[in-house]
């Protein structure tokens, strides 16, 4: 759609047998108070037993900070919210160790980090790739008969964000749901998803020496997983004929955004362990055509000899989808 990575700076240390630097007006005494009973200012908390508390209270902290008040300090933060200064301290250096916020002004206060601005930055992309993505995704099941999708990779899986069920009675027993997540390295679409990453990047994502099999034809190792990765990414696109489930061939193509970077693919699903010849070129070539319109639409103007451009324009020259 998973190994995850914290971003920002990590939280400082104070060194062998030191305290971490606390907040004006605390104690040491404060502070193991807190952490020997660290739930006793949590209860009652919420008035729905299903909220947690210690979240509630972070994401209101990162809501204090605002264009009129970059910077805050954990006394004023405290009165805010109306906890103990002692808590505020805790969600602070935890808030800071995830990259979320960073210290300002000499240590004594804090504002917002780097990591709340790539969550923006990915929840303005998700809406750019459904709300572009979804006429086009309609307009290629409307062309082909077929279902289609968008995915997005997230870590080790994909993650189905969009899609346009067919309207074709025979075809309709192909349902995937919005959300749902699958294996990144055994689905074309995460291969299709992974074509900007190095051999090196790939071994960090997956460490291990064999990769989980679903099918004989699953990459068994990285080093397989990779060369599937640039046969795809050389071709421009990729089709898989029943290599994940029984039945279900795709053809699946690259998304790119401004930078030429891979954000989404693009696929159509034909409900058959085979995809005939005759229908595979022109498949491809419509498949192709969606990515790039969706690729342009996200400002990507495509490089002379762009693969998943070459197929498209086959597309192109004959009509229009």
């Amino acid at each position: 759609m998973v190994t995850k990575q914290t971003t920002g700076p990590a939280r400082r240390s104070a060194g062998p047998g030191k305290r971490a630097a606390l907040p004006p007006g605390e104690t040491p005494a404060d502070v193991d108070a807190a952490h020997s009973n660290p739930e006793a200012d949590d209860e009652g908390a919420g008035a729905s037993t299903y909220l947690v508390p210690g979240l509630e209270r972070g994401l209101r902290i990162l809501a204090e900070f605002s264009a009129r008040e970059p910077v805050l300090g954990a006394p004023e933060l405290s009165r805010r919210i109306g906890i103990p200064r002692t808590t505020t301290f805790r969600l602070l250096q935890t808030l800071e160790a995830l990259g979320f916020i960073e210290r300002a002004n000499g240590d004594r206060q804090y504002r917002l980090s780097v990591a709340v601005l790539r969550l923006g930055f990915e929840y303005l992309s998700s809406l750019e790739l459904t709300d572009f993505g979804t006429p086009l995704l309609e307009r290629l099941r409307d062309a082909t008969g077929l279902s289609t999708h968008l995915l997005i990779r997230d870590g080790r899986d994909v993650v189905f964000v969009a899609k346009a069920q067919t309207r074709e009675p025979m075809f309709s027993s192909v349902k995937v749901h919005v959300g749902t997540r699958l294996p990144a390295h055994a689905t074309v679409h995460g291969q299709v998803l992974m074509g900007d990453l190095t051999l090196a990047e790939l071994r960090t994502l997956y460490p291990e020496k064999q990769l989980e099999r679903y099918t004989e034809r699953t990459p068994a190792t990285v080093a397989d997983l990779h060369a599937r990765i640039r046969e795809f990414a050389q071709q421009g696109y990729a089709v898989s004929e029943a290599s994940f489930e029984t039945g279900i061939s795709v053809v699946s193509a690259p998304v790119r955004d401004q930078s030429g970077r891979i954000v989404a693919a693009l696929t159509a699903t034909v409900p058959r362990s085979d995809i005939g010849e005759a229908e595979r070129a022109p498949l491809v070539a419509a498949v192709c055509a969606a990515a790039i319109d969706l690729s342009a639409r996200l400002n990507y103007r495509p490089a002379p000899g762009d693969p998943t451009a070459a197929q498209a324009a086959r597309t192109r020259n004959t009509h229009a989808i």
